[in-house]
């Protein structure tokens, strides 16, 4: 579980195809010391497993699952990704829970910079508008945001200097992909509301449903 506040933008070492997965080595000197082979680290959003490291940084595998569902396949050598370590019982809660699953693969549509801010249009992928609202939470390339506008078919942040400092959004351009995460809330009240069954169908809230669960 991760917060969306950015720890550390690392930057991509090399991505080596092998069939339809792929090696990532990223450098990431400043959070090296605290990740060990089988630790969890999210990149871009994306929860990944360590699978080796060295005094620079750590490698992972990247499954076919997530360079089909996240922007990591799209990675170059030299690249900027943001980096968070798994979020300690103990910790501050700064952001949103983020699970590092990402939902879908979003574009920056436009970029408007207003004096040390920037306002970001992203598009909104089909099948995420019912997650998405104004003033709600979102994660994009793992950053914890806030909605601030909202389209048919787009969703805008409103990014302060901070943000724009410590996270690769300060590199994006329009047409670059990011990665988005909806919030897990909206999805299980989605998901009960629905009430969906073993085989997929749904059938609504109904009272039948709500007796068996309990409630009189």
């Amino acid at each position: 579980m991760f917060t969306g506040i950015i720890q550390h933008v690392g930057r991509v070492r090399s991505l080596r195809r092998r069939g339809d997965t792929a090696l990532l080595e990223a450098l990431a000197p400043h959070l090296n010391s605290e990740l060990r082979p089988g630790d969890s680290v999210a990149v871009n959003g994306a929860c990944l497993t360590v699978t080796g490291r060295d005094g620079k940084g750590f490698q992972a595998d990247l499954s076919r699952e997530t360079l089909e569902r996240s922007n990591l396949g799209n990675l170059s050598s030299g690249d900027s990704i943001n980096l968070e370590l798994p979020l300690l019982p103990t910790a501050r809660l700064g952001g949103h829970f983020v699970q590092g699953h990402v939902d879908a693969v979003a574009r920056v549509v436009r970029i408007e910079k207003q004096q040390a801010f920037a306002l970001f249009r992203f598009s909104l992928p089909v099948g995420t508008g019912a997650y998405v609202v104004e003033k709600g939470s979102i994660a994009v390339d793992g950053i914890s945001l806030t909605v601030s506008g909202l389209g048919k078919d787009f969703f805008e942040v409103a990014i302060i200097p901070h943000t724009l400092e410590h996270t690769n959004l300060s590199q994006r351009k329009p047409g670059d992909r990011v990665n988005l995460e909806c919030d897990i809330l909206a999805k299980y009240v989605e998901a009960a509301l629905s009430h969906r069954r073993p085989d997929g169908s749904r059938d609504g809230l109904t009272a039948e449903y709500l007796r068996d669960q309990g409630y009189r």
